[in-house]
């Protein structure tokens, strides 16, 4: 009995030891583990945005200070259109190294303790410039999950853990992530060419990549940047996956595939955002974007499935098992920028929250895809171009905005009365009947705008609380569709640039005129005046240029155009180009009303708003807000830091009530989201300061890291 006994006490003790060393499975969130590590660009494979680091906290974060500063020496080396770059990256934590990318996609590995440098690897990108921007936001790792413990052994073999970089020319390269050198098994030689395997793919054609891969399992998933607006047979937005280890490509999935009965091909609907992963339920959210082009859809008639939607497909073999359209025909471009974030609603069901450029907030089950709050169809105003059939109804759920949708009736537009009244008479010179009403020939106010709402910084949750924090912008532009009867405009189009079509535009003309100046000439009775008259027919064909320079409509927007601010696209094999420029006062404020940007708090498990706050200013002392790009994080602690702004800080904000509670001076504005771990015991926020080309901030390539001193002395940046 005693022997019996015995066994019996030691199976207990065994068994409740297990209990305590085994984590409970609890659903996605739990298995990711909230260890205060930073596996992927969104934190965990759900993009929740979320550390469970709780050493920095309401009462401490004013001690915060800058504890190492790495530079990728990007801008250093001045390459073409390093004045366009914007340094959006977000490091991850992968085998005890942080691994980040500059927007020319060189990648980098760095000690997370320090900031020193481990190696770095240049693929020398190609920049084809027609992409409007320069920009790489991260990097994948793989094994995307390995226990602690073998963490040492699995990065002793080569290649036994890679980093996956896609590039801007269209590359996926595989990295050592001990090393930096590429895995010779992958690919050819570490790097697969993109571009192959694209319906409509023509070189001449903006097909990029901004945001990183996502690995789940063996796997690594990508979509596509396409240039938008050009023509409607623009490249396919196909989504593909690739074996890991030897970079076979194992599946593809065309977002659009009723397309390929149409005579003109549609393309695009493209994923060119996060996409997020469930790995216990074998599952990726993949959010597609508009079909091409973004503001005219009478080439593309219907609902147009799947594009500008979150479509939840078996990772392992890309078959659809559900998917939800946000908007119906996209006239606004209106992708689905954000990564879709995965959670636990209501503490038992696997949920997805999508958020939009017009400010909405969608929860549904990530299993069916079925609404958890009631989803309806409203009436929306209806086109009035002929030929374009809109969607009479578009779907809103019953749950808080991020950003209104609508302006308060009186609410002041703009700064200043002076703006007020400006902007009023501008608006009602243009259609406006509210969200979704369609692009017009007279001009169309459109608001929420393209950088309405969340972008690609997405949203950031706290599993604990239920609250879903995200960044937002009130963003207002004129979209006017212009008709394509003037011939100058068709023949544009067909150019890649200006001076081609002074060549092949103007020359005949040219010679004309010269033959019938050499006529004059030779008629002329006396030789001295030979020289005049050829200035004189010099002079002449110069008039003639330059009026017709002056009445030519602007080239295609790919040439010209700021990716924020005006853009004039062609959108051939459509009867329309388009003309979008922002709405603004004379003042330089947005015909909007303040805030223009905020960072806003809305509980998912009620529906309900908790709090909002303006993010950032344009008028010193005044709570304005700015237009912003980046996301943020949420801490255990009751914390949450962005930068994003226009401004060169980092904020952190009480996540309870929205109170700014620190801010830390940056070299540059912050276009990016942050991120957060601890190291022996140290809990570092890491942010990317590195401004951005299209907003005219000044550009810097400063990694920072901010942690609180250590043995209570402030610890001054490298």
């Amino acid at each position: 009995m005693s022997i019996a006994k015995g066994v019996h006490k030691f199976l207990v003790i065994f068994g409740l030891l297990c209990l305590v060393v085994t984590p409970l499975n609890t659903g996605a969130q739990a298995s990711i583990g909230f260890d205060s590590q930073w596996p992927t660009y969104g934190g965990d494979p759900g993009g929740m945005r979320y550390t469970s680091a709780s050493q920095i906290t309401k009462t401490n974060v004013a001690q915060l200070a800058p504890a190492w500063t790495f530079h990728t020496g990007s801008v250093a080396k001045n390459r073409p259109r390093t004045g366009d770059s914007s340094f959006e990256t977000t490091p991850i934590l992968f085998h005890n190294a942080l691994y980040f990318t500059s927007p020319f996609d060189e990648v980098f590995a760095v000690n997370p303790a320090t900031g020193d440098a481990l190696w770095q690897y240049d693929p020398k990108i190609t920049t084809n410039p027609t992409v409007g921007m320069i920009t790489s936001r991260g990097v994948a790792a793989w094994p995307a999950a390995v226990p602690a413990g073998a963490r040492a052994e699995a990065s002793s073999a080569p290649c036994s853990g890679r980093i996956f970089v896609a590039t801007m020319d269209a590359r996926l390269i595989a990295l050592d992530a001990a090393t930096g050198q590429p895995c010779s098994d992958f690919g050819n030689a570490g790097t697969i060419d993109l571009s192959k395997n694209v319906d409509n793919y023509h070189v001449r054609d903006p097909y990029f990549f901004t945001s990183p891969p996502t690995v789940i399992g063996d796997l690594v998933i990508i979509g596509s940047a396409i240039g938008d607006n050009q023509r409607v047979d623009i490249d396919s937005g196909v989504v593909r996956a690739y074996d890991c280890r030897s970079g076979r490509l194992v599946w593809t999935w065309d977002p659009i595939p009723w397309a390929q009965q149409q005579k003109i091909r549609t393309g695009a609907a493209n994923a060119w955002g996060v996409i997020a992963a469930d790995p216990e339920h074998n599952l990726v959210f993949v959010p597609t974007g508009s079909p091409s082009p973004d503001f005219t859809g009478i080439m593309r008639p219907g609902d147009n499935r799947d594009a500008n939607s979150v479509v939840a497909l078996e990772a392992t073999t890309g078959r659809r098992v559900w998917g939800f359209q946000v908007v119906h025909h996209d006239l606004w471009d209106y992708d689905v920028a954000a990564e879709p974030l995965l959670f636990t609603w209501r503490n038992n069901i696997p949920a997805i929250a999508i958020t939009t450029k017009q400010g909405m907030i969608f929860v549904l089950n990530r299993l069916t895809g079925e609404p958890l709050f009631p989803i309806t169809e409203h009436p929306v105003p209806a086109s009035d171009v002929p030929g374009e059939q809109a969607s009479p109804t578009q779907p809103f759920q019953d749950i808080a905005t991020l950003s209104p949708i609508a302006f308060p009736s009186g609410a002041q537009l703009g700064a200043s009365p002076q703006d007020d009244a400006f902007c009023r008479k501008a608006i009602s010179a243009l259609r406006y009947e509210g969200i979704y009403t369609p692009p017009s020939l007279r001009g169309t106010f459109d608001f929420p705008g393209n950088l309405g709402g969340v972008n690609w910084g997405s949203a950031s949750f706290d599993p604990v609380s239920g609250i879903l924090y995200a960044n937002t912008n009130r963003y207002g532009v004129r979209i006017t569709l212009v008709k394509r009867k003037n011939p100058t405009l068709a023949f544009l189009e067909s150019l890649p640039d200006r001076p081609k079509l002074l060549v092949v535009f103007l020359t005949p003309t040219a010679i004309l005129l010269l033959l019938l100046c050499a006529m004059i000439v030779r008629k002329s009775l006396s030789p001295g005046r030979v020289p005049l008259l050829i200035g004189i027919c010099f002079a002449f064909i110069g008039i003639l240029v330059l009026r017709h320079l002056q009445r030519m409509p602007p080239p295609p927007a790919v040439h010209s155009v700021e990716h924020f601010g005006h853009e004039f696209s062609p959108q051939s094999e459509t009867p329309y180009a388009i003309d979008r420029v922002p709405l603004v006062a004379p003042s330089g404020m947005p015909c909007t009303v303040a805030p223009w940007g905020t960072v806003s708090a809305v509980n998912l498990n009620t529906g309900k708003p908790v709090w909002q706050t303006p993010l950032g200013t344009l008028i010193p002392g005044q709570h304005t807000g700015t237009i912003n790009l980046g996301g943020d994080v949420v801490t255990a602690s009751g914390l949450l830091f962005t930068g994003a702004s226009e401004q060169p800080l980092l904020r952190a904000f009480d996540s309870a009530t929205g109170e700014e509670l620190w801010t830390g001076n940056l070299p540059a504005p912050a276009q990016s989201t942050p991120m957060s771990y601890t190291v022996a015991g140290r809990q570092f926020v890491v942010i990317a300061a590195g401004g951005h080309g299209a907003f005219g901030t000044p550009i810097s390539d400063a990694l920072v890291a901010f942690a609180l001193p250590e043995n209570g002395q402030k610890k001054s940046s490298k």
